[in-house]
């Protein structure tokens, strides 16, 4: 039989592994995830899950995907604002690669099938995106993690692959002051917990990866979407784990 002091130390242990699964949201943000269930998520839920208390996206050699599908946050589609989550990416396959992202002021383009476009904090192992801006279903790569970059008009260019053919060419410039990437690979914890975080603000885009820079962007392109919903990415490829905990969202002018 437990004794009475037993039982109290075992339930205050459980209580402050909640408390540290769980924190409290800062001052100022919203929690977007209640550490238990889907509420305010819509995806697929064949893939996607609440698991030891995190959003869980997750493919198997049994169960795949045809393409990348989302988990879609219901709520509001910010324009400006600052979006913190922890992140943990774990492939389950023999090279070790596994991808993600967090999607933002983005548009959902299949409704049925979770297809989401716009612009994209990489997330992916081995270390090579993590960090880095991309633009799924549109500009596609934009930079490599830790560049400080202006994006400028995308415009069309003759494609020398195709007779009388043109493609989109985006002008994309290289300023100073970019984080190294060993820096950034440093920082990053393969197969553990990561926090990111998102910052939006007019034309002015900032990514950081556990405290460290990994994308300043100044987007000049007129066509630049300035509001748009945030969702989660499970990608298509070998097996793979995602999750996703701590989702805080703050608003700005």
């Amino acid at each position: 039989m437990k004794s009475p002091l037993r039982t109290a130390l075992t339930l205050a242990a459980l209580t402050t592994l909640a408390a540290s699964a769980f924190a409290a949201a800062p001052a100022g943000f919203q929690e977007l995830f209640d550490g238990k269930t889907l509420a305010g998520w819509d995806g697929n839920k064949d893939v996607w899950s609440v698991r030891d208390g995190a959003l869980t996206g997750q493919t198997t050699a049994e169960k795949g995907i045809k393409s990348n599908t989302f988990l879609v946050y219901t709520g509001s589609q910010p324009a400006n604002f600052e979006l913190r989550t922890s992140f943990r990416l774990t492939a389950q396959n023999p090279d070790n690669k596994a991808n993600s992202g967090v999607q933002y002021r983005s548009k959902v383009m299949d409704p049925a099938t979770f297809v989401v476009g716009g612009y994209q904090a990489d997330i992916d192992s081995p270390f090579k995106y993590t960090g880095m801006l991309y633009e799924e279903k549109g500009r596609g790569i934009l930079m490599t993690a830790g560049e400080k970059i202006r994006i400028g008009e995308t415009t069309l260019v003759p494609d020398t692959k195709k007779k009388d053919a043109k493609k989109k060419q985006t002008a994309v410039e290289k300023l100073p002051g970019a984080t190294p990437t060993a820096a950034i690979a440093a920082a990053y914890k393969l197969g553990e917990w990561n926090e990111l975080v998102i910052t939006a603000n007019g034309n002015q885009l900032r990514h950081t990866v556990n405290g460290v820079v990994t994308a300043e962007v100044t987007d000049t392109d007129a066509s630049i979407a300035k509001s748009g919903v945030i969702a989660l990415q499970l990608h298509v490829g070998p097996p793979m784990t995602i999750q996703f905990k701590n989702v805080y969202l703050k608003t700005q002018p």
